[in-house]
């Protein structure tokens, strides 16, 4: 009889210890599971879990670019490309599909070899001293020589090639150029070649001799010493290349909307040498500037932060660039929305 009891007692409490062990279970899985969707409840229905806060530079007529969710895309693991007329192309670093959004409209996924994604590869700039690679569509190589085809006209052909932008529209070009080399590529190995073997400092002398006439000839011959300076050559009207005005600035076609300047030093010069604005000193560490359609003010865009010429700052930002829109300029940028999951653009009006 005592057996029989203890055997009941067992039995009634694993049963009741049972019932209670699977109702926290349950409890357990609906916790987690409110938690991964967002909606975890406390008492009487109400939400414990803070929205995700939208990033500083959000903006309140922010337009969507893209749904991530739509397309179930990682917003850590997309790059997005931006060609001038405003179409972008998003990369799924992990699927390695591409997709393209233009006003709007998302289209995808796309292979690599898709003819829609082969327009963005306009340029290649894998090689920065490759420009017949980088602009194929104007530079051209006729034996060692560049030559430069813009709007139907030919210009060169030029010993060396060292700077050289477009503007958006494509209407206008500008190219920092060397008409003559004193001494070719050929040229210089063949020298070298020959000092290698020279036997005595006598015999090296007479073949560095040897070389300076023919470079002395061919200086002569190409136009005189001239020819083997930098010069710029553009379509744009008054455009002038002054060593000391440029400071050794390079050409740049983004920075300015569909125009080129040079950041010369300490300052922003168009092609006729005139200084557009003066420039702080922090600016060297940007990655990007972009100058306002007035010449009064500037933003340099580093690790997801413009900072304004008036020190001012906007973070938690990508991808921006100058664009047109009802004949205005503005200054456009992306962030990650997580309340939308989704890609927003702000436009400000510069």
């Amino acid at each position: 009889m005592k057996k029989a009891l203890i055997v009941f007692v067992i039995f009634s409490f694993a049963v009741v210890h049972t019932a209670e062990s699977q109702g926290l279970l349950n409890k357990v899985k609906g916790a987690v599971a409110r938690e991964i969707s967002g909606n975890a409840q406390g008492p009487a229905g109400k939400s414990t879990t803070a929205p995700v806060p939208e990033p500083s530079c959000a903006c309140a007529d922010a337009r969507l670019i893209l749904d991530l969710g739509k397309f179930s895309l990682n917003y850590t693991e997309i790059s997005i490309s931006i060609k001038d007329d405003g179409k972008l192309l998003v990369r799924d670093k992990i699927s390695g599909k591409f997709y393209i959004v233009k006003d709007g409209i998302q289209d995808g996924p796309y292979s690599a070899d898709n003819a829609k994604v082969k327009e963005f590869d306009v340029e290649d700039d894998s090689d920065s001293d490759d420009w017949t690679g980088r602009f194929r569509s104007y530079i051209s190589k006729s034996g060692d020589k560049f030559i430069i085809k813009f709007n139907g006209k030919s210009y060169g052909p030029f010993a060396q090639l060292n700077d050289f932008a477009v503007s958006r529209s494509q209407d206008k070009f500008a190219a920092i150029v060397i008409e003559n080399m004193l001494v070719s590529e050929d040229q210089g190995k063949k020298m070298e070649e020959a000092m290698a073997k020279a036997k005595s400092d006598q015999e090296r002398m007479d073949i560095a001799m040897k070389f300076s006439q023919q470079m002395s000839q061919q200086m002569m011959q190409g136009g005189g010493t001239e020819s083997i300076q930098p010069k710029l050559i553009s379509n744009v009207p008054g455009a002038v290349y002054d060593a000391m005005t440029w400071m050794g600035g390079s050409l740049n076609s983004t920075l300015k909307y569909d125009e080129i300047t040079v950041i010369a030093g300490d300052k922003v010069i168009d092609l006729s040498g005139k200084t557009l604005i003066k420039l702080n000193n922090d600016s060297y560490s940007y990655e990007n500037m972009f100058l306002n359609s007035s010449n009064t003010k500037y933003a340099g865009y580093n690790y997801g932060t413009l900072t304004f010429s008036d020190k001012t700052k906007m973070s938690d930002l990508f991808s921006p660039y100058l664009m047109k829109k009802d004949g205005k300029v503005s200054l456009s940028y992306m962030y990650y929305s997580p309340a939308k999951n989704s890609i927003m653009q702000c436009l400000l009006p510069f």
